[in-house]
């Protein structure tokens, strides 16, 4: 169970497309407290990912492994891959008071706010469909039939977007990167979150 003093767990989902990788990377630049957990998963790395950085690349056999044993604080398949949480990684974070932020999709998120720990969830909408579609093809590296399918994955992740905490637009991207670190920030000045602060205080209550 995570002590009074633990840290705070943020999770951001959206449709691929949308600029989740994006917003997440110039959050984290700009927050030195908040922590951020690879995910694992058996897919192949693309061009350009660094194990460890951008996944942790795992055998099917090993996850499935991890699975049996308790490893993961969310797991799920996608497009035929296994993807998951480290669950030791994240909640050694916690202990220490650090905030970590996961980037998961809207299966992942449900399980996590299956368990015990304490989240603030966040969805990042494309600013239409329209949009959605043209960032789509603008990557130049999937054929129509993953655009087709990634299209039908949006629509069916965003009807789970009003049971986050916060949805956010990412239509200026800088204004997306804003709003994400505002809701970090809140979070942080909530008062359940604020006891630590208002301890020298305790005579004036």
């Amino acid at each position: 169970m995570p002590s009074v003093a633990s840290g705070h767990l943020f999770i951001v989902s959206a449709p691929s497309g949308v600029g989740k990788s994006t917003i997440v990377r110039a959050v984290l630049a700009r927050d030195p407290r908040l922590r951020f957990s690879v995910s694992c998963t058996t897919r192949a790395p693309r061009p350009g990912e660094t194990p460890g950085v951008d996944y942790h690349f795992l055998s099917q056999d090993d996850f499935e492994s991890g699975i049996r044993e308790g490893r993961f604080l969310e797991w799920a398949i996608v497009y035929g891959n296994y993807y998951g949480t480290d669950r030791r990684k994240v909640e050694a974070w916690l202990d220490e008071g650090l905030d970590v932020l996961l980037e998961i999709d809207v299966q992942g998120a449900r399980k996590v706010r299956a368990t015990d720990l304490a989240a603030t969830t966040l969805f990042i909408l494309p600013p239409s469909m329209d949009a959605l579609e043209m960032r789509l093809r603008r990557r130049g590296t999937e054929t129509e039939d993953v655009i087709r399918r990634r299209l039908e994955a949006a629509c069916e992740e965003i009807r789970e977007a009003p049971w986050y905490d916060y949805v956010i637009v990412n239509d200026v991207l800088e204004d997306a990167v804003a709003d994400v670190a505002a809701v970090i920030r809140a979070a942080r000045c909530a008062r359940g979150r604020a006891h630590g602060a208002l301890a020298p205080f305790v005579p004036f209550f």
